[in-house]
């Protein structure tokens, strides 16, 4: 989301009231996120709490106001990924919307019960790129500033991605096929 770079500086000059306006214009985006890395209402609201309290005390060191609401994911999403670890938990999301788009993507015929489990099959770095990128619609741009990458490496992580989830979700269709 495009902020009004005045709001932002600030924010980072130290306004307690433009920083609190800058997270009520993300809070429902940044609720949704969260909910969809660490899965309960609760967890994704400690993230959101805990994700706040680090942006901030750090806002000030945000260089440049134009990429706060990139930096405030990143935030996010690293205050998810710890809590994930800490509790072990998988990464939830919305199942129906990410087959949709890869059946649309690679037009590809698959059982939405296996698709969870063919994306636990993916490594980690292509799980985020995929979710992000076809479940939240953010440019690659964007998804590589969040994952600290280059451009060219969030490509080849999609690329791979997809090959990967089509692998694992023809063999699970031949698979169930045989059983019926």
């Amino acid at each position: 989301m495009e902020h009004d770079i005045s709001i932002v500086q600030q924010a980072i000059a130290g306004d307690k009231e433009a920083f609190e306006q800058l997270l009520i214009l993300e809070e429902e985006k940044l609720f949704y996120t969260a909910l969809s890395y660490v899965g309960q209402k609760e967890d994704a609201l400690d993230a959101i709490q805990e994700a706040a309290c680090k942006a901030y005390l750090s806002v000030g060191k945000l260089k440049q106001p134009e990429f706060f609401s990139t930096w405030l994911f990143r935030i996010l999403i690293h205050e998810c990924y710890r809590l994930l670890k800490k509790g072990q938990k998988i990464i939830p999301y919305e199942e129906r919307e990410l087959l949709n788009r890869l059946q649309q993507e690679e037009n590809v015929m698959v059982n939405p019960i296996d698709l969870s489990e063919a994306i636990k099959q993916l490594n980690h770095s292509q799980q985020m790129a995929i979710i992000l990128f076809y479940y939240y619609d953010l440019p690659m741009k964007d998804i590589s500033e969040v994952m600290e990458k280059p451009v060219s490496t969030i490509k080849t992580y999609l690329h791979r991605g997809k090959k990967q989830l089509k692998r694992e979700l023809e063999r699970s269709v031949m698979f169930n096929e045989k059983v019926i």
